[in-house]
């Protein structure tokens, strides 16, 4: 197999290259070369996926079997649909890395691969869509379904759509699983969004490496949510972390409503907590029948840890600072429940 990364230095475009070198396969990436190191054993080139002319130069070290497309979060669907064009002549699968934001119902309703997509032209600008008074739909997710739809307007029944919903693991960039890990560690009492059973589905990077490598030599084609089919409770992924880290923490379990009355933002300020009903209740099961597997996420919690104790953050990016709620504030909650 002879594929191409787009992206491949950092989380999961350098998992799936190394992935794919333990393989046997021959691996070419492409990226602007400033965000990490490219993985021993590439074929790197450099360019922005932005630039046609780019695009043309990289077209000549193919062809490939298949592209496996990280790095286009940022990108409107326009620019989606120009890389996409470019590569088709060289490359015979496109494996795209999509998000379960891309549906009409998230995070609001429970999900399956069938569900409604949100619509936006393949050749949509960076200013299509709209994020709503709730902070659903967002214009993220209109930008991304418009990304996916480039992308089969291009590749046809030979696109791949990929759809996690958060990917955790060693080498994350985001700050999650990170700062509850440095939360847990720092022991005392820990605010804890309730309630304590509540399952969450994130998905440990290998695992969606793994399933996008599989996917680039299959035949399948369409949609598939990425999310971890068993989940696990917010008290055992404390529990995880506290038996990670060593800490000597104490969850202290908050009702939903006390949060929201406290002004804790969703999402970020307690990382992984949101009370929409359907933010974990994103079905994968198309993506188990076609071979889909997911480690226990307290091994994601474990392994993560090991990595951020050897090597800290693995490249700055402007998400890391919005994970985390203060010190101060989390203490004056504490104080009041």
């Amino acid at each position: 197999m002879r594929i191409l990364v787009m992206g491949g230095t950092w989380f999961l475009g350098k998992h799936i290259a190394e992935d794919a070198l333990a393989r046997g396969w021959a691996v070419t990436t492409f990226n602007r070369g400033r965000s990490g190191r490219d993985v021993d054993g590439v074929e790197p080139v450099r360019g922005d996926r932005t630039n046609r002319d780019d695009l043309d130069r990289l077209a000549q070290h193919g062809p490939w079997d298949a592209v496996i497309d990280t790095s286009s979060s940022d990108l409107p669907p326009r620019d989606v649909l120009a890389a996409a064009v470019a590569l088709c002549p060289s490359a015979r699968r496109w494996v795209h890395i999509s998000t379960v934001s891309v549906y009409e119902g998230w995070p609001h309703q429970p999900l399956t691969d069938a569900s409604p997509l949100l619509d936006c032209p393949a050749d949509a600008d960076e200013s299509f869509g709209y994020t709503g008074a709730d902070g659903s739909p967002t214009t993220y997710g209109f930008q991304k379904a418009g990304g996916e739809r480039a992308v089969t307007e291009a590749f046809g029944d030979a696109a791949v759509l990929l759809r996690p919903g958060v990917i955790l693991g060693p080498g994350e960039y985001v700050g999650r699983l990170p700062w509850w890990l440095e939360r847990t560690q720092r022991g005392g009492r820990i605010l804890a969004p309730g309630p304590a059973d509540q399952r969450i589905q994130p998905v440990d990077v290998r695992d969606v490496a793994r399933f996008a490598l599989d996917q680039a030599s299959g035949s399948d084609s369409g949609g598939f949510n990425v999310t971890h089919p068993d989940g696990i409770t917010f008290r055992s992924f404390l529990e995880a972390c506290l038996s990670a880290t060593g800490g000597a923490g104490a969850p202290v379990w908050a009702d939903p409503a006390v949060l929201v009355e406290q002004g804790v933002k969703q999402w970020t300020e307690l990382p992984l907590w949101r009370t929409h009903a359907g933010v974990w209740a994103v079905d994968s099961g198309r993506a188990v029948a076609a071979g889909l597997r997911c480690r226990p996420i307290v091994d994601t919690v474990r392994d993560t840890w090991q990595w951020w104790a050897a090597d800290g953050r693995p490249v700055d990016h402007p998400r890391w600072a919005e994970h985390g709620i203060a010190p101060e504030k989390e203490a004056k909650i504490l104080a009041s429940l």
